[in-house]
């Protein structure tokens, strides 16, 4: 039997006192459809933050493991595995049973991290069904991005309407659904206009795709403005809502007739007045919510990373296991510019 030398559970809603260790945690024997995958590395979500500070608002079990964004390599399978072998290495799958398709009130229970223990710890024993293959184009930190963030800025342009050359996709801030969905953006030949409130985030957008960077801060009614940039579309076509409350007024104000707004973060209040679903009558447009995606869009979106040879962005700050609280702080302190990644030995 192996020992896991460290794994983080969550005890409790007290912040960061929450997060627990345990240096020796034995592992279960296999079963016949197991796998068991040692972790190089993982990345952090604001869910993560969340959970130990008691301000997630689905809740999670207690005593769980964290994280739901790990890559590793497989050590050992099940009498029954067909999927993989010792030595394939693969990413984990947010929603274990979230297969293809829709979600379903079974599969939408079942996400890492939350419902089920997670990524942050050594070793993990994960049902063959919940994991995907890693890119082969991607190194283990890399490949550890895109379980949450990669296949959410997947979904939210290839979900209900793919996205198409010369169209315009607007996208909020750099934590990596946006960043994500800019470099697929323009993967598919599409115009990106992004929103930001630094001045220094503004090259860092650039440089990364953006044809045009807006601060929210100077042009406070940046949604006219992005519907400006987009000439005779006359509007975007796909917008990446991250604010929530605070955002939506102006989101609304930069989407086109049969746009669709993908809402994937709540993260901003505002004091006015927010819009209502009649908007979407007499402006012509969708609204659609998102809780990451499929297996299939998994394996989809890795065939992409692979033939464009498209980098995920990682924060320059990596951060060891035993070191997670300190990753917690500082991805808390919005600090990081991409994501935040934890390598795991």
């Amino acid at each position: 039997m192996v020992l896991t030398r460290f794994v983080w559970r969550v005890q409790g809603t007290d912040g960061l006192d929450s997060l627990r260790y345990n240096p020796k945690e034995a592992i279960a024997e296999l079963l016949e459809y197991d796998v068991l995958v040692k972790f190089h590395a993982a990345a952090l979500n604001y869910r993560d933050i969340s959970i130990p500070y008691g301000t997630f608002p689905f809740g999670s079990k207690e005593g769980v493991v964290p994280g739901s964004d790990g890559a590793g390599e497989v050590v050992a399978v099940g009498a029954k595995v067909t999927r993989f072998q010792k030595g394939s290495k693969v990413v984990t799958q947010f929603n274990q049973k979230h297969i293809y398709g829709s979600l379903t009130s079974k599969s939408i229970s079942t996400a890492l991290g939350g419902d089920l223990d997670g990524v942050l710890r050594q070793y993990g024993t994960f049902n063959e069904e919940g994991l995907v293959l890693m890119p082969e184009s991607l190194d283990y930190v890399q490949a550890s991005t895109l379980s949450g963030a990669g296949v959410t800025a997947w979904n939210a342009l290839y979900g209900l309407k793919a996205i198409r050359p010369g169209q315009f996709v607007l996208t909020q801030g750099t934590g990596g659904v946006s960043l994500f969905a800019i470099q697929f953006a323009k993967a598919a030949g599409a115009k990106v206009i992004a929103t930001t409130s630094s001045p220094k985030k503004v090259q860092q957008l650039r440089d990364l795709g953006a044809d045009y960077v807006i601060n929210y801060r100077e042009v406070t009614n940046w949604g006219e403005e992005a519907k400006k940039l987009t000439g005779s579309r006359e509007g975007v076509d796909h917008v990446i809502e991250i604010g929530g409350g605070g955002t939506m007024a102006q989101s609304i104000k930069s989407i086109r007739i049969d746009g669709i707004i993908s809402v994937i973060g709540w993260l901003t209040k505002t004091d006015e007045k927010e819009p209502s679903f009649l908007e979407t009558v007499s402006k012509v447009f969708t609204v659609r919510g998102l809780f990451v995606g499929g297996r299939d869009m998994f394996e989809e979106m890795n065939a992409a990373i692979d033939a464009t040879s498209l980098k995920p962005v990682v924060d320059s700050h990596l951060f060891k296991l035993e070191d997670l609280k300190e990753a917690y702080e500082y991805m808390k302190a919005q600090k990081h510019v991409g994501k935040v990644c934890i390598t795991i030995e």
